[in-house]
């Protein structure tokens, strides 16, 4: 059985499919130099879905700032050796926000309260995702439903397509959204090593409102969030703290374990991807060259 690596991005316009590819490519293999480690990476296939909600992508050919499709973000090797930061305080806060936050908005069977902020906050802040939530599908050839029917067969293409794999999913941002539904309720029948999660919004209030909605619309009954059945040996979640779309890095509060007992593991790590001196702690570039995540695929591909 050989092994295949399957990443899928996540939010707003990217480059080309094989530019954004290469660049996953090359932090991993960031990564792993800096860890000292040598391993022959196994197939890498993109799930690359940009192209269905945007005309044209990002070119690293435009150099006019104010043009929709210059790319004010590319691949550059860490200036620094990876660093681990002390979380204490910000575990502290962030679990206590939570608390104040799901008290809030959430109701004890998952519905939200004031969803009308949650919308107004989706509609001016994420696109993508307000066109991936449609919920209005009576005219299933709108646009926005035909977009989101689109989306998830990008994944489900790649993932059939290595059905007799072994795989490791990595999922990014939205793309982890995206992930969650094509393994919890779409193939049923696909099985996955290992899924990873990075910078992921799953534990954002209005993410598992949607997700305990569509589940109860899916199989007529409520039935408790949790790691899909189709991930049968991991789901590790990696967030850095200062990572403002991953609003909840403690996703095992929010999902149980599956039934084969594989439970999301929650590790922070320090996203060291800066552009210009500017950090972005959500950039998967910086995910895919940390020293957390790369000892995981070092282990799958040793296995």
């Amino acid at each position: 059985m050989a092994k295949v690596i399957i990443a899928i991005h996540g939010l707003r316009n990217k480059p080309p499919k094989s530019l954004l590819m290469e660049w996953g490519k090359m932090s991993i293999e960031e990564g792993f130099q800096n860890l000292a480690l040598k391993a022959t990476l196994p197939t890498f296939e993109m799930v690359y879905w940009a192209d269905v909600l945007y005309e044209k992508p990002l070119s690293p050919e435009i150099k006019d700032p104010e043009d929709p499709y210059f790319l004010d973000e590319v691949y550059t090797p860490d200036p620094e050796k990876s660093f681990v930061e002390s979380h204490t305080f910000q575990r502290r806060f962030h679990y206590l926000l939570k608390k104040i936050i799901y008290k809030i908005f959430l109701k004890r069977n998952y519905k939200l309260r004031y969803s009308f902020l949650s919308k107004s906050f989706i509609h001016n802040n994420f696109r993508d995702l307000e066109i991936y939530f449609t919920e209005n599908c009576e005219n299933k050839h709108s646009k926005d439903c035909l977009s989101r029917k689109k989306i998830n067969q990008r994944l489900i293409d790649v993932l059939e397509k290595h059905k007799n794999d072994e795989i490791f999913l990595i999922a990014h941002s939205m793309g982890s959204i995206i992930a969650f539904d094509v393994l919890s309720f779409i193939l049923k029948d696909i099985k996955v090593h290992t899924f990873v999660t990075i910078g992921s919004p799953l534990g954002a209030p209005f993410v598992v409102s949607r997700i305990a909605k569509y589940s109860k619309q899916i199989n007529q009954s409520d039935i408790p969030l949790k790691t899909p059945e189709t991930v049968y040996k991991n789901w590790f979640n990696f967030s850095d703290i200062r990572d403002s779309i991953a609003m909840d890095y403690n996703l095992a509060d929010d999902f149980a374990p599956n039934s084969k007992g594989v439970k999301v593991i929650d590790q922070l790590v320090t996203n060291t991807y800066r552009m210009d001196k500017t950090i972005n702690p959500h950039k998967s570039f910086g995910y895919l060259r940390t020293p957390e995540f790369i000892k995981l695929l070092n282990d799958f591909i040793k296995e």
